[in-house]
């Protein structure tokens, strides 16, 4: 393609649909992206966006924002430091806050918009009055942008238990909601290990063109790696990298792990008890598909819920380059914050790989190349 895709996200986190295009060669710009960190700050939603709609100018309403935020929190945004280490956009064009932000400043300005939303209750009587029904939820934030901005595509993703929330009443609210912006849709619940990547990681997806388009979710291939493969023993940093393709390449060049990541004899009786009476799994390491990579998985959890390896008859956790790479990160991706944090914007990241395939669906389409 020669024509820049314009490409906006919310909820954006480490930028998994930026490191798709990157991947896969496409050329695109970003129209702005948004994400607080998940810094907790309260205030007057309609009280604020109501000041905000009065400034004269995006950058205004933008500032405003930021000058909001410096009152109300005095932590950092640690999610905005990684993805303006890893993508070129301009810092007028990162938002702090989705519930502040004003979508009819990029009306017909974005081709495809991206993120998810924390799976909130509904109205438990269902679909009455349209999008007002999800009000005091973040996705009515986001469908509010795709209302507003109404980009050619969306994609939206979430967990997959979306699909059973509050016996189903959550889904049937989204659905009857996206039904009513006019966008024809496509959902599925796609796993990352059918995608390239060793992770077991069901997660929803949601699909939406402006116009018919012919679209179909991508289907799953063979697995040719595994877990131990992402491994830094095996691969050393900087040798986790991608062809022409986008495909990922394993170049088997040792590399050392340092010690901090190995378990002491105490910490690996702990991890291996597999849980309490309540809550229970059975201590499984070395696995050849990881289980779902955790936000939290800095914590050191039992062997039951985390993801263990063993080096020479000795256990350690995976380093927060390995959680990246079980993610499609590749190592040209800079990791610039903590341990803690690192792991934290990892597990709360999408799945490059996945994003990859539902892209090379969507390029099928044509939609890019046709005019407004």
């Amino acid at each position: 393609m020669k024509k820049k895709i314009r490409l906006a996200t919310v909820f954006s986190g480490i930028g998994a649909i930026e490191f798709a295009f990157k991947r896969l060669n496409l050329p695109y710009e970003i129209v702005f992206a948004c994400d607080n960190g998940e810094r907790n700050v309260e205030y007057d939603n309609d009280k604020e966006f109501a000041k905000v709609k009065k400034c004269k100018s995006i950058l205004e309403k933008k500032l405003y924002v930021d000058n909001l935020y410096t009152q109300l929190t005095r932590k950092k945004n640690y999610v905005e430091v990684s993805y303006k280490a890893n993508y070129e956009i301009r810092d007028n064009n990162y938002f702090q806050d989705i519930k502040l932000l004003d979508g009819s400043d990029f009306k017909g300005k974005v081709d495809i918009l991206v993120g998810g939303s924390p799976c909130q209750s509904f109205s438990s009587v269902g679909f009455q009055a349209g999008l007002e029904d999800a009000r005091g939820t973040l996705f009515y934030e986001y469908a509010r942008l795709i209302k507003e901005i109404q980009p050619k595509v969306f994609i939206y993703e979430n967990v997959r238990n979306l699909l059973n929330h509050d016996k189903g009443k959550t889904w049937k609210v989204i659905r009857d909601i996206f039904n009513s912006l006019g966008y024809s849709y496509t959902f599925d619940v796609l796993d990352s290990k059918d995608y390239g990547i060793p992770q077991t990681r069901r997660r929803l997806f949601v699909v939406g063109f402006k116009n018919d388009c012919h679209f179909e979710m991508p289907k799953g291939e063979h697995l040719k790696y595994s877990m131990k493969d992402f491994t830094i023993e095996k691969n050393c940093l900087g040798s986790f990298v991608y062809n022409k393709s986008g495909d990922l390449v394993l170049k088997n060049i040792p590399g050392k792990i340092e010690n901090k990541y190995f378990l002491s004899p105490l910490l690996y009786k702990y991890v291996m008890k597999g849980g309490t009476k309540s809550f229970y799994q059975k201590p499984v390491i070395d696995l050849d598909v990881a289980r779902t990579i955790l936000s939290t998985m800095g914590n050191r959890h039992r062997a039951g819920i985390d993801n263990y390896v063993t080096i020479n008859g000795k256990v350690r956790m995976l380093s927060e380059r390995e959680a990246h790479r079980l993610m499609g990160f590749t190592d040209d991706y800079r990791i610039v914050v903590s341990r803690a944090q690192a792991y934290k914007q990892a597990g709360n990241s999408i799945v490059v790989d996945v994003l990859m395939s539902i892209m090379k669906s969507i390029i099928k389409t044509g939609v890019f190349s046709k005019e407004d």
